[in-house]
């Protein structure tokens, strides 16, 4: 191992960074739909306001990762901490405010929306950083599985955040307390990051790829766990090998995100329940949403060893199925089950989508189709989830059959057209 080790505190450290960023995220966006309606702010401005956290992310997210080997990847941990904690704060306050009826509701949007920004500005420095340090510090077999526990965080916090939430609803602050319980949970991470994880100088030019914002549903959006400091292959977006896997993850990506933006209010509205009661359903849902996706990226791929374009073709066929009895389901056992039942397929379809364009490429591009991939990944979360709520307001089956629609034709388009290209040696 040429003296490479991470030792278990520092590892522990690093995985509650991650954590509780996908908790308290994922958390937020369980809780906004009842935060919305309590507030009468329309379903479509609390589905912007996520949008536009989204295109932040998306656009400070490659920065950090360059300055990751520059500035010292403990410095960055704590510069996406301070993001989260203070984002938390900002949007925590502001809506305990609103919900006082302190501020009118157009204020609270917007002051919302401006603590989301700081949380997409600031909050993606921490990934990378977290990867770097782990990829400097590792090499072989053990880099590969400690990248895989670290990814792992997301997934299990997308869990996690949901069924807290509802535990941390208390007067006076009401749904705005569980983001001050978690703007409180990150400071203690960003405590023991100070006293406990040292300094570091970088010596490895181990580079930490970009990640997506978490999301709800167990989506990680496009985390490529990649850690050499190669520069990126001149891979071009229209190269035969990957251009089709491209459009693949782009359009079942929508599909994904739009199912993602409108299930909270399904469970408002097809129950009919006080909104205080409704989270607890609202968190029932997207528990059993994270925990299906999770069941097929850690049981049942390894298991049943599928290639890519059959992970694709199987996830866009349980998807769809999904996304109708989501739609059509009337009680919370029918809306759990198709939940479930979706977020099943997409937990097939992403890991899919990103093996086979990994596959189509040769060992120097894999950089490249890296940042290609969560590019694709990203893109899908900042539009999809507002045109998901603009259908939802038309008609409230009408994104679940849109979204299955285009899920199938995706199916029917894999199945009779699409042969990728032969993986790369």
């Amino acid at each position: 191992m040429s003296g490479y080790s991470l030792p278990k505190e520092r590892f522990a450290l690093l995985f509650a960074i991650m954590l509780v960023a996908a908790s308290g995220n994922t958390a937020m966006q369980s809780l906004m739909p009842s935060i919305g309606r309590e507030l009468g702010i329309p379903d479509l401005w609390v589905a912007i306001a996520f949008s536009l956290s989204a295109v932040v992310w998306v656009l400070t997210a490659p920065h950090w990762a360059r300055m990751s080997d520059r500035r010292g990847r403990r410095a960055l941990m704590r510069l996406g901490l301070y993001g989260f904690i203070v984002s938390m704060l900002i949007c925590g306050a502001v809506l305990a405010a609103g919900l006082a009826g302190l501020l009118a509701p157009m204020t609270v949007f917007i002051i919302f929306v401006l603590g989301r920004a700081v949380y997409g500005g600031w909050g993606s420095a921490s990934p990378p950083a977290v990867q770097a340090y782990v990829a400097a510090r590792t090499e072989g077999e053990q880099r590969t599985n400690a990248l895989s526990a670290i990814a792992s965080s997301f997934g299990l916090g997308t869990i996690i955040g949901p069924a807290l939430a509802p535990l941390f609803i208390v007067e006076p602050l009401g749904l705005s307390g569980p983001l001050i319980v978690f703007a409180l949970i990150g400071a203690a991470v960003l405590a023991a990051v100070i006293t406990r994880l040292p300094d570091d100088t970088p010596k490895s030019a181990a580079r930490g790829q970009i990640v997506g914002e978490p999301s709800i549903g167990g989506a990680n959006n496009g985390a490529s766990l990649i850690g050499d400091d190669r520069p990126p292959a001149p891979l071009r977006w229209r190269d035969p090998r990957v251009f089709a896997w491209h459009m693949i993850g782009a359009i079942g990506g929508h599909g994904h995100a739009a199912l993602l933006g409108v299930i909270g209010f399904l469970v408002i509205d097809r129950l009919a329940l006080p909104l205080d009661d409704a989270q607890q359903s609202i968190a029932l849902v997207l528990m059993a949403g994270a925990g299906a996706t999770l069941l097929a990226q850690w049981g049942l791929i390894p298991r049943l060893a599928l290639d890519p374009r059959a992970l694709v073709l199987w996830g866009s066929l349980l998807s769809a199925a999904g996304a109708v009895v989501t739609g059509l389901a009337d009680g919370i056992y029918g809306i759990t089950t198709g939940f479930a039942l979706a977020s099943l397929g997409f937990g097939f379809f992403r890991p899919g989508f990103t093996s086979g364009a990994s596959l189509a490429v040769a060992p120097d591009e894999q950089n490249a189709v890296a940042g290609m991939v969560t590019s694709v990944n990203g893109v899908a979360f900042i539009a999809a989830p507002a045109l998901g709520v603009g259908l939802y307001g038309l008609s409230m089956p009408l994104p679940f059959l849109v979204t299955a629609a285009l899920m199938l034709g995706l199916a029917l388009w894999v199945s009779l057209r699409f042969r990728p290209s032969t993986p790369a040696a």
